[in-house]
């Protein structure tokens, strides 16, 4: 316990000396001492300089060594996979695009190949082998649903509904692999660089070409029993068609045939703004720009976080996506304006507040956690 503590703070925190080590864990300077001489026997820290301009001794600094464990973090989407490789301490060492159409639609294990390829590829921009990764987490749209192993609600990722795509990526890659929801990722990248840092229960609602949602109660991610906890896109909302298509298949269901998507997403976003005549109709960001499209859809949000909210009662709302982003703090605005006078609850509203892919920056943080819970076992 006492070994974790001080790896988790030197994650954290950065540098240390032995002297604040003690000071953090309550532990005296020999237990400490002895504590760091185990962590640099194992490759899990070591020394860094010196602390300097300061009366007596120069006191040494111990950090996490990078070296010890490295992850592969990757996103999704209908255009291609983009993948991050990082040591231990969060630093990533190499990115790469692959694009859908890099491996011919009929390859065999053509999935595999393309997450192979992105993988290869940031490992080698970062000098390194597959043979050195101690995880990987891939954020993709839809989920896999733990009974069957399938990925359910994503049909327009074709060669992403194999039973056993786990075991083919873990045995492409050479490590264990885990699959997440992409928005569920969002939200982990939220929790922990983002708006909802301080909170442990809320909700993010992700408003770009798809619609979803990523609930957190307790600070732990809501599944649900098939995985589906969330998609808010198939939620049936006035001046939407019911989404349907489900009793052909989840791989065959259109997914963009109803629900809060159709009154949401960005290519209703566009047409809207050909709708309201605005200058810019080409662009979620020069729709958005337009006041009408704007109040509209601030509307629409509206509706559909009403639901969540009185099923949920959480204590805030992130806005993420493509349409978030675009509307701004405009748009954030007139959100919260549309739940006064409502007979619910009323969360804070936030925008995102990620710096970079939130989805990537997720999957990131969750293939950490996982990768220190291994190397950081020293019991």
């Amino acid at each position: 316990m006492n070994d974790r503590a001080a790896l988790d703070l030197l994650v954290s925190q950065g540098p240390l000396t032995r002297t604040r080590i003690g000071e953090l864990t309550g532990l005296s300077k020999p237990t400490a001492s002895q504590l760091l001489a185990r962590l640099e026997a194992a490759g899990l820290v070591r020394t860094t300089g010196n602390v300097t301009g300061r009366p007596g001794p120069s006191a040494q600094l111990y950090e996490i060594d990078p070296v010890a464990a490295h992850v592969a973090a990757l996103a999704v989407d209908p255009l291609g996979i983009t993948a991050a490789v990082a040591d231990i301490t969060g630093q990533v060492l190499g990115e790469e695009r692959v694009n859908a159409d890099a491996v011919a639609g009929e390859t065999p294990h053509r999935t595999a190949r393309l997450v192979a390829r992105s993988v290869d590829g940031a490992l080698a921009r970062a000098g390194l082998e597959r043979g050195q990764l101690h995880g990987a987490v891939i954020g993709t749209p839809g989920a896999l649903d733990p009974g069957t192993g399938r990925l359910r609600y994503a049909p327009h990722l074709p060669g992403w509904h194999s039973r056993t795509l786990k075991e083919e990526l873990a045995g492409v890659l050479g490590t264990p692999v885990a699959i997440e929801n992409d928005v569920n990722l969002a939200a982990v990248a939220e929790q922990y660089d983002g708006a909802a840092q301080d909170v442990d229960d809320f909700v993010l609602v992700w408003a770009d070409k798809g619609v979803g949602a990523a609930l957190v109660l307790g600070g732990r991610l809501l599944r649900g029993a098939t995985g589906g906890a969330g998609e808010i896109g198939y939620m049936p909302l006035p001046g939407a068609p019911l989404s349907r298509g489900g009793d052909r298949g989840d791989a065959q269901a259109d997914d963009a045939g109803g629900g809060f998507q159709r009154l949401v997403g960005s290519p209703v976003v566009l047409a809207l703004a050909r709708e309201y005549g605005a200058p810019d109709a080409g662009t979620v960001e020069g729709a958005m720009a337009h006041d009408g499209v704007r109040a509209e859809v601030a509307r629409r949000l509206a509706t559909g976080i009403a639901a969540v909210v009185a099923v949920v009662d959480p204590r805030l709302v992130v806005l993420s996506g493509e349409v978030a982003r675009a509307g701004g703090e405009a748009l954030r605005a007139l959100v919260e304006e549309e739940f006064t006078g409502l007979p619910l609850s009323r969360p804070a509203l936030r925008l995102s507040h990620v710096d970079g892919p939130p989805i990537l920056i997720g999957a990131l943080r969750t293939a950490l956690a996982g990768a220190r819970d291994v190397v950081f076992h020293t019991g």
